[in-house]
Parts: C-alpha cells; sequence; structure tokens
C-alpha cells in the first residue's frame, strides 16, 4: 500500500513495503532503531524519511559538493544557508540561488513550476533581500513526444502566473528540448534580491527557551511526501503521485514577503526559515541543527486549513507561502502586530531546547521525541562507486554543405529558434529596473538608487557534458562567464544546479563527480564561486536518465561610472572575432540538427584562454558597441542573431562550415566602427589575444562567402519556428 494512503492512519505497522515506501532502505533503517534503541512512530519514520531523502540530505552527493571552491573577498555568505551573498560594495550585497522542481513540474506542471518560483523566492527574502530577478532553465523532451506540449504550456504558464503575480522580472534562461528529457523534464528556477552586507538574516537558532513562530498561509495536505517523491525515479504509477504537489498563491507570497521584511526592520528576528521541502519538519530541523540547539513543537497551535490533519500530515505537508521564525520574547506584540496587518497567521508553536532532541507533540501526546542532529547533521552519507566516462569516440568525417542551408536547419530547431513565446509570457520590465529583456544574453538590471547594475544568466550544454563530463563542466562555468563578459559585467559568483539521473549507478555518478570536477577547476581560474546551489538526483522514467545538466547561474556587476555594453550591430560596424577558431565540430549543433549525429569529443575549454579574452573585452569596452559570446551553432549563429536583433545583414568572408559552425570556447564576436577595430587590433597584440576581422554589418542580406539568403527570410523562420510548435 502507497504509505500516502496510510496518512489518516495513527500508527500503522511499519512494514517492509511500508518502510520502502518511506525511500528508505533495509541498512537505514536499522540505523534508526539503534539511534533510537526501538522502533520508530508512524510520524517519526515520515520525519526521518523527509530529513534522510536525497532532496533534504545530499547524501550522495555532500562529499563532492564539499570540493567545490565556495569562497573569496567577494563572499560574505556561501553555501549552507537559503540563499549565497555576494558584496556588491557600497554597504550592498546580492542574495541568489537556484534550485529544481522537476519531479513536480512533470506531474503538475503549472503548479510544479509555480510553486518552484515560490519557493526559490522565498529563499531569497528570507535572507532580509528583496528579490529584483528571477530566470529559469527549462529542459523538455522531444517536441513530437505526446506529452511535451502539454508540458511546455503548463510550465511556462505556472513560471509566468507566479512570478508576473508576485511582482518580479524575469529577465534571463534557457529551454532546449532533447528525447532524453521525454520522461522527466528539468524546471531549474533562479531569483536574486538585494540587501544592506550588514543586514542578512541567518537560519541558525539561539537562544534556550526561545518561542519558535510560525508565519504566513495556512497548513494544508498538498504537498505531503512531496521531497521523498523528488527523491525517486519516475514508473507506471506516476499518477498517484499527484497529491504531493504544492499549491501555490503568489499574492500571499507578496504579502509574507512584505511581512518578513518589515518584521526584520523591528529586531523581533532571532532567526528565520521559510518551509521548503519537507515543510516544518526541514525548517524546525535546520535552524535547531545550525544553532546546536533543540525543538519542541506544539502541533495544535499550527494554523490549519484542513480538519482532523495528523501530526503525520502537519509535519510533512509542503503547503505553501510558510515560514518558521526564532523569535526575541519581548517583541512579540510587535512581531504579531507586523502580521496581522498583512492578514497572515502568527503563532507560536514552540520553544528552542538545551538539549539535542526534536520532539512533536499534538493535543498533549508526543508523536515524536527523536535525537534532532540525527536528522539533520548525522544523517546517512554515502560514497557512491562511480567510473568515469569512456573517451568519446573521434569524430568522423562531417561533409560540407551549404552554409545558409546549415544555419536555416538551426533556426528551424527550437532549441536556437527565437524564445519570444516564452518570454512574452513573462513580465520583464516589472519595477522598472530592467535595462535588457530577455533574449539578447544576460540580463540586466539597476541597483535601484545607484549607478550600478547586475547581471545574470543561466548556461548549460547537456551534449557536452554526456560526451565528456570534466569538460562539459568547464564549459557550462565559461559560457556563463563568457555571457556576463559580453554585457559588460564583471563576473562575481555562480550557483550551480546539478541534474543528474541515479546516483546508485556508477556512469551516472561518475557523470556527477566529472561535472564538479570541471566546474571547480572552472570557478577557480574564473574566480566565480559557488556561493549556493541545489542537486536534483533521480531524473529517470523506467531506468531512463536524462542528459546530466549541471546549470550554472552566475550573477556579474557592473560598477557604477561604467556602462553596459549593451548596443547592437549597425550598417557599416566591422565584424571582429576574439579568440582562437580551430573548427571544432564535435557534439556541435551542427552535427545534431543538420546529421543526427551526437559522435565526437566535447570541445576543449582553455580556462587562461577564457580569462585572458573576457578581461580584454572589459578593459576595451569603449570600443565596442556590440558584442555576443560564441557557443551553440558557432559563429554562424552568433553572426545572424546580432544582426538580426540590429535589423541590419552580415556579410562573413567564409563558407567554410568548420569555421562557420565550430563551437571552439573562449570566443567572441564583437561589432564595432573601424577606427575602433583598428584600436582592438592593436590592444589585442599587445596582450597576447587572437583577433581577426571576418567580415561586416551591411544591408539586408546574410551572406556566408558567396552563400546567401535575405535577412527577411531567415527572420521570419527564426522568429516563427517556436510559436508554430506550441500555438
Amino acid at each position: 500500500m502507497p504509505w500516502e494512503q496510510h496518512q489518516t492512519m495513527t500508527q500503522p505497522a511499519i512494514t517492509e513495503d511500508l518502510i520502502a515506501a518511506h525511500g528508505l532502505n533495509p541498512d537505514e533503517y536499522a540505523e534508526i532503531i539503534r539511534l533510537l534503541d526501538r522502533e520508530p512512530s508512524f510520524t517519526e519514520l515520515g520525519i526521518f524519511s523527509a530529513m534522510w531523502n536525497e532532496h533534504c540530505s545530499y547524501k550522495s552527493s555532500k562529499r563532492w559538493l564539499r570540493t567545490l571552491p565556495t569562497t573569496g573577498p567577494q563572499v560574505i555568505c556561501g553555501p549552507g544557508e537559503n540563499a549565497g551573498v555576494v558584496d556588491i560594495g557600497d554597504g550592498q550585497a546580492v542574495v541568489f540561488k537556484m534550485e529544481s522542481h522537476n519531479h513536480p513540474s512533470y506531474i503538475e506542471p503549472y503548479q510544479g513550476a509555480a510553486t518552484g518560483m515560490g519557493g526559490i523566492l522565498r529563499d531569497v527574502f528570507t535572507m532580509g533581500a528583496r528579490p529584483i530577478a528571477a530566470m529559469n532553465s527549462l529542459s523538455f523532451g522531444a517536441t513530437d513526444h505526446p506529452k511535451t506540449k502539454q508540458l511546455v504550456h503548463g510550465v511556462i504558464s505556472g513560471i509566468g502566473g507566479y512570478g508576473n503575480c508576485f511582482g518580479v522580472p524575469t529577465v534571463g534562461g534557457e529551454v532546449r528540448f532533447d528525447p532524453a528529457y521525454n520522461g522527466n523534464c528539468l524546471v531549474n528556477a533562479f531569483a536574486a534580491g538585494l540587501a544592506d552586507s550588514d543586514k542578512i538574516f541567518y537560519s541558525a537558532a539561539s537562544g534556550v527557551g526561545m518561542p519558535v513562530v510560525y508565519l504566513g498561509a495556512k497548513t494544508g495536505r498538498d504537498g505531503v511526501g512531496g521531497a521523498t517523491m523528488a527523491s525517486a525515479e519516475f514508473d507506471d504509477t506516476i499518477e498517484e503521485k499527484r497529491p504531493t504537489v504544492q499549491v501555490g498563491d503568489p499574492f500571499t507570497e507578496k504579502r509574507l514577503m512584505e511581512a518578513c521584511l518589515e518584521l526584520m526592520q523591528t529586531g523581533a528576528v532571532i532567526s528565520i526559515q521559510d518551509m521548503g521541502a519537507a515543510g516544518l519538519t526541514c525548517s524546525a530541523v535546520e535552524m535547531g541543527d545550525k544553532g546546536n540547539l533543540g525543538v519542541h513543537l506544539i502541533l495544535e497551535n499550527v494554523p490549519v486549513r484542513e480538519a482532523n490533519m495528523t501530526a503525520y500530515e502537519m509535519m510533512l505537508s509542503e503547503s505553501q507561502e510558510r515560514m518558521l521564525m526564532v523569535l526575541d520574547p519581548d517583541k512579540e506584540a510587535v512581531a504579531k502586530a507586523v502580521f496581522d496587518k498583512w492578514d497572515l497567521d502568527f503563532a507560536i508553536v514552540g520553544h528552542t531546547l538545551a538539549e539535542d532532541r526534536f520532539v512533536i507533540e499534538l493535543n498533549g501526546k508526543i508523536e515524536a521525541d527523536l535525537p534532532l542532529k540525527a536528522l539533520s547533521g548525522t544523517a546517512p552519507e554515502y560514497d557512491r562507486p562511480w567510473v568515469e566516462t569512456p573517451t568519446a569516440n573521434e569524430l568522423a568525417s562531417v561533409p560540407q554543405i551549404d552554409p545558409i542551408d546549415g544555419l536555416k536547419a538551426l533556426l528551424n530547431s527550437p532549441n536556437y529558434a527565437a524564445k519570444n513565446w516564452v518570454y512574452d509570457q513573462y513580465d520583464s520590465t516589472v519595477m522598472a529596473d530592467t535595462m535588457r529583456a530577455p533574449g539578447l544574453g544576460a540580463g540586466i538590471v539597476r541597483v535601484h538608487g545607484s549607478e550600478k547594475s547586475l547581471a545574470f544568466t543561466s548556461d548549460v550544454t547537456p551534449r557536452y557534458v554526456q560526451a565528456n563530463p570534466f569538460e562539459g563542466g568547464k564549459q557550462a562555468v565559461a559560457e556563463a562567464y563568457r555571457n556576463l563578459i559580453s554585457v559588460g559585467a564583471k563576473p562575481l559568483a555562480t550557483t550551480d544546479n546539478m541534474n543528474f539521473g541515479n546516483p546508485e549507478k556508477p556512469e551516472i555518478m561518475g557523470q556527477f563527480v566529472g561535472a564538479i570536477k570541471g566546474i571547480s577547476e572552472a570557478v577557480t581560474a574564473l574566480d566565480m564561486p559557488i556561493v549556493s546551489g541545489n542537486v536534483s538526483l533521480y531524473n529517470e522514467t523506467d531506468g531512463t536518465a536524462i542528459l546530466p545538466t549541471p546549470t550554472i547561474g552566475a550573477v556579474g556587476l557592473i560598477a557604477a561610472g561604467q556602462d553596459p555594453i549593451d548596443g547592437v550591430a549597425r550598417d557599416g560596424h566591422i565584424a571582429l572575432l576574439i579568440g582562437h577558431s580551430g573548427g571544432h565540430l564535435g557534439q556541435s549543433a551542427l552535427l545534431a540538427e543538420v546529421f543526427n549525429r551526437t559522435d565526437g569529443d566535447a570541445p576543449y575549454v582553455d580556462l587562461s584562454a577564457e580569462q585572458r579574452n573576457g578581461q580584454f573585452i572589459l578593459d576595451n569596452r569603449d570600443n565596442i558597441r556590440a558584442c555576443t559570446d560564441l557557443s551553440d551553432g558557432g559563429l554562424a549563429l552568433a553572426a545572424f542573431e546580432m544582426a538580426e536583433a540590429g535589423d541590419v545583414g552580415v556579410l562573413l568572408d567564409t563558407e567554410d562550415c568548420a569555421q562557420l559552425f565550430g563551437e571552439d570556447q573562449a570566443r567572441y564576436l564583437v561589432a564595432c566602427n573601424f577606427d575602433q577595430a583598428e584600436a582592438l587590433m592593436i590592444a589585442a597584440g599587445q596582450h597576447d589575444v587572437t583577433i581577426s576581422s571576418i567580415g561586416r554589418f551591411s544591408g539586408q542580406t546574410v551572406k556566408f562567402g558567396s552563400s546567401e539568403a535575405p535577412l527577411d527570410e531567415m527572420r521570419a523562420i527564426y522568429n516563427a519556428t517556436f510559436c508554430d510548435l506550441f500555438t
């Protein structure tokens, strides 16, 4: 019997099937008995299930996560809190994080994506920051798969429906399609906010006997067991998991944010934690664990919206828009008045303890009495066996084709066509500080009341990671770095969202390890430490895993006195290519879209060249009118996108497909005037930077060597492809 069906039973027998349904293996259950010196109650089993699942405990990944570089002079708070915090000068900080809501979004696309947005926004304002930007990274199955269209519509509507109502601009992101995601889409949500660097709020409880306060919306039965569901593969019982998906309310979340930010100004908050995965259980345990305290909860005081809820249900509910706080008892009246003003629940539901205990009481009965540290700080940790991903096969010969036909093939793919159909459903201008809307590279948001701006991007190329996890991990960071550089931003730091299949399979764990090693090397070389993140494993259906997708979200700073590189190519501009081009076609977009091939190795990422070329762009920004990095689709796609954005043709000197569609790294395409091009050439020679003049922007034609097509014809394909597929 599925564990959900036991919810209203007071104490069912703890059977092997019930233990397995809670995501615990026999060894883990034996460890629970050892810790307690007895059998757990049903509520206690649920609590262990919630805290020891992969989603909350990181039991398969934390050994490797510890190897990531997480510190630097710019880092105020690294991983371990609700979000990372990075100094941006003038007493200000940017607070940001990326998290997944993959499983819920596949089961219930609208609510799964919407509550993913809600959760990541809470992570930011829990730290005392007002959200100023959001992004998302979405991966769907093949466009002809019967479920894809439903998922695309539901997920994008959910993101827009929540984010637009809450009032945060969505300024960037990515959307991809591949049959590997047919049974398991990925929905990765990013949010960033601004705070005073000396007014950051943390989750560690302090003080014995301090009141533990429940804030926000009421608790219901939605989302019970959601974290455990997110830590398992899918199979043909997927529809039975629908009740584990939460239901969101962006208007309540907006009020919750305003109430929390107002409360933080009163000095009443000792510590605060949002209720996300595993709800009341995880928030209380994390606060106690970080503060080396115990917690006693009295559940009859929890505001509920459904009758006769059990302790099990209240502790595992993932109802949205809720927070838990340790309160200064002298300021209870002040705090309650704030939440009364915003028409939100405020209830003292427990207190902190000196001893290492997690006590759950309901109507005078002790439903759980557990060692708190065992639930969090000393949860299981595995060193999963792993095997290195085999070296990719050597790339077979790639036939020369008409380059305009090659570009048309890319523009006819939803992976590379314009995503206006998506972006137009998101509000990108609310708050009136957005300087660069989605669709043109990194998004840019003004730091309100200052001359500074922040740039945001999200990047990964899963086919590279599949072929070579180490180089693919490096490339995800390098592409994020280049996207920030391209708008004139100094890269500050990164957040990661590690989406992989079943870690109990050595080849999948090998992908994870390889990607972590590559990411580590890249963030070190490019001075972009990982300050927050999320791991999402078991992204499989019936044993078929997704492509390894370690998404990198990155933030950069455009300092006061600096203008963004935010222009467009104009008639008469020279086209300059910065970086070495070797014509690498392995794992390229051309290979996939034209030849239906995925052979060859991922491109090598020369991190010293990345750093050198990126710094060259920043140092010479005054001579650059428009800039984009070269990634998927190489020079051909980058040149077309730059031309299309400026409504001007582009004439490149070569028609060699390897030069046009090769995906060598550390490269940028720059548009500038003739005299600026001369200055850049001279500067490049002085700094060992490879630079070449490859053509010009002019007229209304896209021309590669002798092959050409009208810009309007190419634009029509580019703008129609996605819309035609999904409307």
